[in-house]
């Protein structure tokens, strides 16, 4: 039989999906063979998420059909896509951080089951795919590569004919991705089929077999990722070139503008991690990065630089003004402009129109939009303007509520709100979190264009690839500790995956019992 008579594993065809007026996706047709991975790409809002939920059961089309193994089925619910064989490792993890390893399994068990015996077979799968994890290990206590292991093991423990991954390496340092793609290509081999979303289009063309490509809610491409370059996978996502970010050129670094000296910082509830005597200085006309796996204390760190928790022990000044027990809107009358991680919620409110989130981080500091207490619309409207125009936000509409846009244009107003005052200082995490390749390029751009302009800021970013495009120099952060930040040039992605995981705090504890046997 020749591959073209194989039955796809898996056949999504002329899929259609309609919300209110708009076609999130427009007769869409995608086949998964069995035994391969096949990666699915597109732009934010190209509409992936969507055709993924139904292919989970947590959509259902509007029209179109589904096949499994040649034949028609209705995927009704996520249940009856894992009773087919369809298991999904979603990007952002569904666990209870204070229940363990092996009940948080168990709570997306089908039946009635015995904990310990569920226990050994975590054990005995996690040991035979290389993914090795306690059972009684508590989920807080836990690295976030480690939790990524719970969630593909209670897929595994269900057998599935086809994994879907979504976003998987955006939060595992190099070696665990290496780890993840070991036991991806094993379980293809294994006759398993995988289908990958990723915006890291390096990993795609390594990786995958295949690749469906996704605009505007229509199939544009299917083709071999390995004959392609990354360059010619951006065009086919976004309808043409994605300009190449332009570095920095080397020029004078000029004073401290934001000063951090023996900060720390106690953990802000059980599962929270405490900041330990963090030092640092960022200078104008430079782009310091700190790079990291999520859950190691960069939320707390953004929010001491920020002022939305008063700092306890040590000293923050911004432009030599001290502000370490200063709100976040002192610290933004003095220059400084801060980008949180979570775009929607924390960055916008989601009701709210783009003219109010304006208003949000820059009532207190720009008197455009603010005079004697009373609200400057007007101000307000051509400011919104001016950031969709510069930052080429999408939208569809005037005016539109937050909620409206997709991630990536969101991500690129938010940045663009806090870019348009020309801060002393930016700070600024996750800059480009689950944002396609053209949108990145953008942000990652108006970054080296800030500092260029005498800026000082702050990066805290868990990719690498970023992390390397836009850095003047590089510490990494792990458990609240902060490691010395030294030249881009001096850092191997493979130095730093070690650090991620830890290496400057076993050296520091190293030098602490080395102290103790001294003195003992």
């Amino acid at each position: 039989m020749s591959a073209n008579e194989i039955t796809p594993l898996l056949e999504a065809r002329n899929i259609v999906k309609i919300f209110g007026t708009l076609r999130a996706n427009d007769d869409v047709t995608l086949k998964c063979m069995p035994g391969e991975i096949h990666a699915f790409l597109g732009e934010n809002g190209a509409g992936k998420s969507t055709l993924v939920k139904m292919i989970y059961g947590a959509l259902q089309p509007t029209s179109g059909q589904f096949f499994w193994n040649g034949r028609g089925v209705v995927i009704a619910s996520p249940s009856v896509a894992r009773q087919l064989g369809i298991g999904m490792v979603f990007q952002h993890f569904s666990l209870f951080e204070a229940l363990t390893v092996a009940e948080n399994i168990a709570l997306a068990m089908p039946g009635s089951f015995d904990l310990g015996a569920l226990s050994a077979r975590i054990s005995k799968v996690s040991a035979s795919y290389g993914l090795p994890i306690a059972p009684d290990a508590v989920v807080a206590d836990l690295s976030v590569g480690e939790r990524q292991r719970i969630e593909i093991i209670r897929c595994l423990l269900q057998e599935p004919k086809l994994l879907i991954m979504d976003e998987p390496t955006s939060v595992l340092t190099p070696q665990e991705a290496d780890q993840l793609f070991a036991v991806l290509k094993r379980l293809a081999s294994e006759g398993c089929s995988v289908l990958y979303i990723s915006h890291r289009l390096e990993e795609v063309k390594d990786l995958c077999d295949s690749a469906t490509i996704l605009r505007h809610g229509k199939v544009v491409a299917c083709v071999n990722p390995k004959k392609e370059t990354a360059a010619s996978l951006a065009r086919l996502m976004v309808g043409g070139d994605v300009h190449a970010v332009k570095p920095a050129k080397a020029g004078t670094v000029g004073k401290e503008r934001l000063l951090l000296k023996n900060l720390s910082l106690a953990a802000d509830g059980q599962f929270a991690v405490a900041l330990k005597n963090i030092s640092l200085a960022v200078r104008a006309g430079e782009v310091v990065a700190i790079a990291g796996v999520a859950g190691n204390g960069q939320g707390e760190f953004f929010d001491a630089i920020s002022g939305e928790r008063p700092v306890e022990t040590g000293m923050v000044e911004i432009d030599g003004v001290a502000m370490g027990r200063a709100g976040i809107n002192a610290r933004r009358k003095v220059g400084a402009a801060f980008v949180p991680e979570e775009r929607l919620g924390h960055g916008a409110v989601p009701e709210f129109p783009l003219s109010q989130n304006v208003l949000l981080s820059r009532h207190a500091a720009d008197d455009r939009l603010v005079k004697k207490g009373l609200v400057q619309k007007d101000g307000a409207r051509e400011t919104a303007e001016r950031v969709i125009k510069a930052f080429d936000v999408r939208k569809g509409k005037p005016d539109p509520e937050a909620r409206a846009l997709s991630g990536g244009n969101l991500q690129k107003f938010v940045v663009g709100r806090e870019l348009d005052r020309t801060p002393a200082v930016l700070v600024i995490n996750q800059p480009t979190w689950g944002v396609d390749a053209g949108a990145a390029a953008a942000i990652r751009q108006a970054i080296l264009d800030l500092a260029a302009q005498g800026s000082a800021v702050l990066v805290i970013s868990q990719d690498l690839d970023e992390i390397f495009e836009v850095a003047t120099r590089i510490a990494v952060i792990s458990r609240g500790e902060l490691s010395e930040a030294r030249p881009a040039a001096a850092w191997s992605r493979e130095a730093i995956g070690l650090m991620m995981a830890g290496a400057h705090e076993q050296k520091h504890d190293s030098r602490k019992e080395k102290r103790h046997a001294a003195g003992a």
